[in-house]
């Protein structure tokens, strides 16, 4: 029998949300449950700096837990930097402060004022005051994928038919186009989030997991083992099959 892998879509600083998926894969699986964490854990929700902490800490502590990097994430990582950058993947007219984004969400968490009146200078030498290093550690050593089996665990997705050595940091965080519209099977069965969908689904090639957390909606964990998925609900799995 195939162990059990555990995955938690986009977090986006969602903290009770994340508490209440957390527990229900301890229902499932126990406390040692491998768990692969999707991405995106600020930005937008509340609570960016708490969310990082739970997750570094237990990543610290030895729990089987396995993060991966988000374009949030990242966008968060290059404002951090000594002279702070805005992602180019972004569109015009964007910034990591951009009210779609979430950037002033996540400073707020730590106790950043982002006032229209404000410079980003100010904000950027406050923000080096008030986020902890090992946060930015944290965030700076994420993996970009996490390959189990049959599985293929990344943020957005990939870029069908590169090797998996040759792709791109900006498409393995960033991509949409060519990759959602791909229905060609992989290498992998590929489990992702990035891309917000109604709940979580299986399109054959590929398995979406983020569910909008971000914007207010449900968290969603699933559990795979080998190729077969579930999503877990109160009340326990349910199957997760491809439409």
């Amino acid at each position: 029998m195939t162990d059990p892998i555990y995955a938690i879509g986009d977090i986006h600083g969602q903290l009770e949300q994340l508490h209440k998926v957390l527990d229900k894969i301890e229902r499932d699986g126990g406390q040692n449950a491998k768990i692969v964490f999707l991405g995106d854990y600020v930005d937008r929700g509340p609570n960016s700096k708490d969310v990082i902490e739970l997750l570094a800490d237990g990543v610290k502590s030895g729990k089987n837990w396995h993060c991966i990097l988000g374009n949030h994430d990242r966008m968060f990582s290059m404002f951090m930097e000594d002279y702070p950058r805005t992602d180019y993947r972004l569109k015009p007219g964007y910034d990591w402060f951009h009210e779609r984004i979430g950037g002033v969400e996540t400073l707020a968490s730590y106790g950043i004022d982002s006032d229209i009146d404000r410079r980003i200078f100010q904000l950027h030498e406050d923000a080096q005051e008030a986020v902890p290093q090992h946060h930015l550690d944290f965030i700076n050593n994420l993996p970009l994928t996490i390959t189990a089996g049959e599985l293929l665990f990344v943020h957005a997705g990939i870029r069908p038919g590169v090797a998996l050595e040759q792709q791109t940091e900006d498409d393995l965080v960033w991509i949409r186009e060519g990759f959602l519209d791909d229905p060609r099977p992989h290498d992998w069965l590929i489990v992702h989030g990035h891309t917000t969908v109604p709940e979580a689904t299986h399109y054959g090639n590929r398995v979406n997991l983020d569910s909008g957390a971000g914007y207010g909606k449900p968290l969603t964990a699933a559990v795979f083992e080998g190729a077969e998925s579930w999503v877990l609900t109160e009340n326990g799995r349910a199957s997760l099959k491809a439409e």
